[in-house]
């Protein structure tokens, strides 16, 4: 298959710009009917609906005692995979947590011009759910991503929950756990772990927040339980924009694209854009010839053929405002100087600066998070960081200064919307309450005289 190459004048690629501008927007009434009838049974069921539901789904089987998986099998995974396997998950959570360190926020207190004590207190979440994908393969990647922000945000009980495999234990998954330093971990995916983590059941107790990526059927399940729990985002299928010049190895450009398409669920986006025709159509073929030989080929035809092109755009400026407007999960400037053209992007989940600094370098161990808003909300959304594990609790501490400063401009405030009670519980403070009361008290017996 040769992927398509687009001119960003043509019919063509406004066609395939509105598709792609479409994509976080799909038809969801199907998906969220079984989704809602998954949360009932659990919600009504418990443990009982876990087990059945991990039969259907992942084929299985399973009791309410082997639903959780114990310190010892963790440890024990831990001790199993092969050394190269270990040294290469240490040494991404130590990057990990080196860089979500650097995210944290502080508490912090002051006094104003009138004596009044402000402040902010930053306290961590107590307990969290974690979503780790199953399905096609094993992410212990998605394990040490989700779990490690949580702990270095001082979280003190970090759940994990991720499906089950027929063929068994996935032993990297287990270990990264142990790493990342999960608290609790359970066999159980799809819609029925998010309701048991936000609902709770009577062996997994409810938590605070969920986070982590999964299928429409997660994703509309942290949508349904939102309110009753936090949830980070909606994480949509991977997607990655290419802004190259002439300078850029073809090669790599293509291998960059298919890295991103490869994930199997064929609505991955992968888009190169590019000044250079010559260019376009060598990472084409490049693509073309890569594909000879992966042993996920079909999947990347498969998203290719949906959400893929080498798109030739009139210069860089127009590659960047094309960009913005996409606001992909992913953006890799593979152009002269990439540094000096940071400053025009406005949407996207991380960007990567240079030839030698492909996504895969973020999915895995440069320290960043690979949880990442997809769909177009980097328009408004961010990665996942320690940030997202902490909550804020507003400090307030009046002085009389402050009282006899503000009191009056709150109480005018106040009765500006109509709510008296506001008015008198600030003016009783203030001493403008006792003045007011008197004159409202004189004014009365004047009536009762008059009468």
């Amino acid at each position: 298959m040769k992927p398509r190459v687009l001119r960003s004048r043509s019919p063509e690629f406004k066609k395939f710009l509105a598709a792609l501008l479409a994509r976080g927007s799909g038809d969801s009434a199907n998906v969220d009917r079984d989704v809602a009838a998954i949360i009932d049974d659990v919600r009504q069921h418990g443990d009982r609906a876990l087990v059945d539901l991990t039969y259907k789904f992942d084929g299985v089987k399973l009791t309410a005692r082997t639903l959780r998986v114990t310190l010892s099998e963790r440890r024990a995974a831990l001790n199993m995979i092969p050394a190269d396997d270990r040294h290469a998950l240490e040494l991404a959570a130590r990057r990990i947590a080196e860089f979500h360190r650097r995210t944290m926020e502080k508490s912090f207190v002051y006094r104003d011009r009138t004596g009044m004590r402000l402040g902010q207190m930053v306290l961590p979440l107590r307990r969290v759910g974690i979503y780790v994908p199953g399905g096609q393969g094993a992410y212990p990647s998605s394990v040490l991503m989700n779990a490690i922000p949580a702990k270095v945000a001082g979280v003190s009980e970090v759940v994990m929950v991720s499906p089950p495999a027929a063929e068994g234990e996935r032993l990297a998954v287990l270990a990264a756990a142990e790493i990342a330093g999960v608290d609790e971990f359970y066999r159980i995916g799809g819609a029925q772990a998010i309701a048991a983590l936000a609902y709770g059941t009577d062996s997994i107790r409810a938590v605070d927040k969920i986070v982590g990526p999964g299928n429409a059927f997660v994703q509309a399940a942290k949508r349904m339980v939102y309110g009753v729990i936090d949830i980070d985002k909606m994480a949509g299928p991977s997607e990655v924009i290419v802004i190259a010049d002439d300078s850029a190895h073809p090669d790599w450009v293509a291998a960059d694209l298919i890295a991103q398409a490869e994930h199997g669920s064929g609505d991955e986006a992968a888009v190169l854009l590019t000044p250079s025709a010559r260019l376009a159509e060598k990472v084409s073929d490049a693509i073309e010839n890569a594909l000879a030989t992966l042993p996920r080929a079909r999947q990347v035809e498969t998203a290719l053929r949906k959400r893929g092109a080498m798109v030739i755009v009139k210069d860089l400026k127009e590659a960047f405002e094309l960009a913005n407007e996409i606001a992909p999960e992913h953006l890799e400037l593979d152009i002269r100087s990439p540094a000096r053209w940071l400053p025009r992007v406005k949407a996207a989940g991380a960007v990567f600066l240079g030839s030698l600094s492909p996504a895969p370098l973020g999915d895995y161990l440069a320290g960043p998070n690979h949880v990442l808003p997809t769909g177009g909300a980097a328009r408004f959304a961010s990665p996942l960081g320690a940030y997202d594990f902490l909550k804020r609790t507003s400090i307030i501490e009046a002085s009389r200064g402050a009282l006899s400063a503000l009191g009056p401009s709150v109480a005018h405030l106040a009765r500006m919307e109509g709510f008296e009670g506001h008015a008198r519980a600030m003016e009783l403070r203030s001493g403008a309450g006792k003045v007011k009361a008197k004159a409202r008290r004189a004014g009365g017996h004047r009536n009762a005289k008059e009468a």
